[in-house]
């Protein structure tokens, strides 16, 4: 018994560990990851090099279900609420709308080229029809391809929330294959209600999990550091099977709870995501090795050709009409479109789906599976190894980020969070030409040629050096443009929502605003407020928070007194955690900043005027 146990470790780890070196080379060749995996997996297999034999359907959707659990979570967790507002509507429209065309597509083709029923042949178009979750953040996030935010944006909402479209209508059709041999069910609106109740109790439960996920994450900080990703990602887990044992699709909840969560302040953040990459890597190769194994090529060759021209049409057909199709509302240029429509790669979610017919007891279940093997082997050669020429050719490359040299987060007591950052001193940059930098983005380390200078030492800042200094994450946009950007670029003082003279009044403003911060002194100005808070030296740029509002001294004349002043509002900071309350303050608050602006070109207006509520 000892020895089997021992032999299974000793193959694991080693494929494993094969996985990892293979790497080095692939990425050299510029071959897809994923696919090298899945082809570790198949030489390790029954036809394989080692002849494992591993046939168990049941343990490998298992697996395959809890890596892509691990790995939607992390994907929803490092995904901005501002990736949505640029790209929430066409992306969602792919992953529902996108998800049935190219599974209807597919499906018609299926149906000739294979002589299957129309039922079989749709199963099959949906077991292929969304982009894989896997594959997809891999290539754009881990192989350095860095796209134009819109498309990226658009491609990562896309593959992280297509799948439950894809599992529900490919779980459906395997129970109507079913039923339609034994009494000629057909679609009613049973079909249309699990649908709602799949879809509704995932995006529900997958948000109060990632409420819950927050505050239970929030309440555990004392826990010993190496228990506390531990214990995010098993909650994450647990919103997974509970949203699947009430109904609901595990997957779109767990995707859904890791964005909630990602979005929302988190302690040690920066620990969830380190261990959160680790996990995710061992997600995927993983389910790869354990799909390759599953497979058995031998099989293929009564299958390989007419599956081979149905990855073509799902290729170079369906999923680029689909796409062309869904995005036709939104006015994407047609190199977005055609980018798109490219990078739709199909990995384990597809085999892992393909299992579902074998499972469910659908007449030529191992079929399936062998055509889908074949059609996401040809899409990971064929569009995984090109998706790099392809957004080169198509100009859908980003411009890189000239002069970042490195990010750490640090761990702080309390909820502070700060990130010692590193910048190559851009030769253009409003530093290099002698502007000045402001009182809290001042380095700390500078280091020239290979010295490493202290900031008295090092003189004024040159072209080439190499700056350190901390900040938070909210400023390093700002300090990106200081010292990574030519200085035509930036405006460092032209910070805020809005300016206000420096010599507005600070209660006046409060009041107006309904802040709880008054002031007993009804005269002192916004410059005054800086003077008081620095010594009577304040710079430009420096910040002060009151309440729910961030100052920033945005302009100074040639004595360096303070003429104008930014105003950042954070609505969201400034009430509790109740949502309508939320949205109730942010509605009070544009419609105060309208009638500010208002009483700035008619001061004719009564002082006394409110804003009735």
């Amino acid at each position: 018994m000892l020895d089997v146990i021992n032999l299974t470790v000793l193959i694991g780890a080693g494929l494993v560990i094969l996985s990892v070196v293979t790497s080095l080379v692939s990425q050299r060749i510029g071959a897809p990851l994923l696919l090298v995996f899945l082809g570790i997996g198949l030489l390790a297999g029954e036809d394989g090099v080692l002849g494992i034999q591993f046939d168990s359907d049941t343990s490998a959707y298992f697996v395959g279900s809890l890596a892509l659990a691990i790995i939607l979570f992390d994907s929803g967790f490092d995904t901005s609420f501002s990736s949505y507002r640029r790209a929430a509507a066409p992306a969602l429209t792919l992953a529902t709308l996108g998800v049935v065309l190219t599974a209807g597509f597919v499906g018609v083709a299926t149906h000739f080229l294979f002589g299957l029923p129309w039922i079989e042949s749709l199963m099959l178009g949906s077991i292929v029809a969304s982009t894989d979750a896997a594959a997809v953040f891999f290539l754009l996030r881990v192989g350095g391809l860095r796209l134009r935010d819109r498309v990226k944006s658009t491609l990562e909402i896309e593959s992280g929330a297509n799948d439950p479209m894809a599992i529900f209508l490919t779980a459906t059709l395997v129970e109507l294959a079913i039923a339609q041999g034994e009494s000629g069910f057909g679609l009613n609106f049973e079909f249309i209600l699990a649908f709602v109740q799949q879809i509704g109790l995932g995006i529900i439960l997958g948000g109060v999990g990632g409420l819950g996920i927050t505050a239970a994450l929030n309440r555990l900080r004392g826990v010993d550091a190496g228990l506390f990703p531990i214990a995010g990602l098993s909650l994450a887990l647990l919103v997974f099977s509970i949203t699947g044992l009430v109904g609901g699709s595990g997957f779109l909840a767990t995707y859904v709870a890791g964005l909630v969560a990602g979005n929302r302040r988190v302690a040690f953040s920066h620990r969830l995501k380190r261990f959160q990459v680790g996990m995710t890597w061992l997600a995927q190769i993983g389910m790869f090795l354990t799909l390759g194994l599953l497979a058995t090529p031998s099989e293929f060759g009564g299958i390989i050709l007419p599956a081979v021209a149905l990855a073509f049409v799902l290729i170079f057909f369906a999923r680029p009409l689909a796409v062309w199709l869904c995005l036709l509302p939104f006015a994407f240029k047609w190199r977005e479109v055609l980018f798109v429509g490219w990078v739709g790669l199909r990995g384990a979610v597809s085999i892992l789906l393909a299992i579902l017919p074998g499972l469910g007891g659908v007449a030529g279940g191992d079929m399936f599976f062998n055509i889908v093997f074949v059609m996401v082997i040809g899409s990971l050669v064929i569009q995984g190894w090109t998706i790099a020429v392809s957004a080169r050719l198509l100009n859908m490359v980003a411009a890189q980020e000239p002069g970042l040299v490195d990010r750490v987060m640090l761990e702080l007591p309390g909820d502070t969070e700060l990130e010692l950052v590193g910048y190559h001193i851009h030769p253009e940059s409003a530093v290099a030409k002698g502007e000045r930098v402001p009182r809290w983005a001042r380095p700390i380390l500078i280091t020239r040629g290979n010295r490493s200078l202290s900031v008295h030492n090092a003189g004024p800042l040159q072209a080439d050096d190499s700056v350190y200094l901390f900040a938070s994450p909210q400023q390093t946009t700002i300090l990106d443009q200081i010292y990574a950007k030519p200085a035509d670029a930036v405006l460092v003082g032209k910070v805020g929502d809005f300016t206000i003279e420096g010599s507005a009044k600070v209660a006046d403003f409060c009041r107006f605003y309904e802040l709880d911060v008054f002031f007993s002194e009804e005269e002192v100005s916004f410059a005054q407020l800086f003077e008081r808070a620095y010594g009577g030296e304040p710079d430009l740029g420096d910040r002060l928070t009151l309440g729910p509002i961030e100052l920033i001294v945005a302009a100074t004349d040639n004595s360096g007194a303070i003429i104008k002043v930014g105003v950042i509002i954070d609505p969201i900071a400034s009430t509790g955690g109740n949502l309508a309350k939320r949205i109730a303050t942010i509605i009070r608050q544009t419609y105060q900043l309208a009638n500010f602006r208002i009483r700035k070109l008619w001061p004719g207006r009564k002082k006394d005027e409110r804003i009735n509520r």
